[in-house]
């Protein structure tokens, strides 16, 4: 469903769609430069009108923060070129925010991507290593990380399943957004 960020518009086209019961529904029209305060009403009125009992896919969104509070919303699935855009240009997903692992003080960084991150990349790689990869214009830089942010964000995911499970996911919501943004 469509209807940019008016909340009306969003609601009018969960309404219809949802009458057509399909086996699930696909969000799209949002994170296209449209900042997370206006996108989360617009997706809360679309969500309104989607079945519960049916899978809730938000197109083109990434960010942890906008991810937390999607699932807070009721959202199931997502996908995004976020992790390997930023991947490709030297930028980590960490637990302690964005990392740009171009820049000169991690020359000499032997830790992790990120410390509490268990993919091959961070098992295997330094940041110093992979800063010396960019600097000689080796494209394996960009793969690692890549693939340290898709696995980095497949573990976020996990953790707010977890979470949710568990009971605790207000708290894990606040806890990632003290450090990817502000509850809208």
């Amino acid at each position: 469903m469509q209807g940019g960020i008016d909340v009306h518009l969003r609601a009018e086209s969960a309404a219809r769609t949802a009458e057509l019961n399909f086996d699930g529904y696909g969000i799209g029209g949002l994170s296209v430069g449209e900042s997370r305060e206006e996108m989360l009403p617009a997706l809360k009125a679309a969500l309104a009108h989607l079945p519960l009992d049916r899978p809730r896919y938000l197109m083109g969104v990434g960010d942890p923060a906008s991810l937390v509070e999607a699932v807070h919303l009721g959202v199931d699935q997502f996908d995004c070129v976020l992790q390997t855009r930023l991947g490709r240009h030297g930028t980590a997903l960490t637990s302690q925010g964005r990392v740009n692992l171009k820049r000169s003080e991690f020359t000499l960084n032997s830790e992790p991507i990120d410390s509490t991150c268990s993919c091959a990349v961070c098992a295997r790689h330094t940041r110093g290593y992979i800063r010396h990869l960019f600097q000689v214009g080796e494209p394996t830089a960009s793969r690692l990380v890549s693939i340290h942010n898709i696995a980095w964000t497949l573990s976020l995911m996990d953790q707010m399943r977890n979470a949710i499970i568990a009971g605790r996911f207000e708290a894990l919501r606040q806890e990632i957004l003290a450090v990817w943004g502000t509850a809208a």
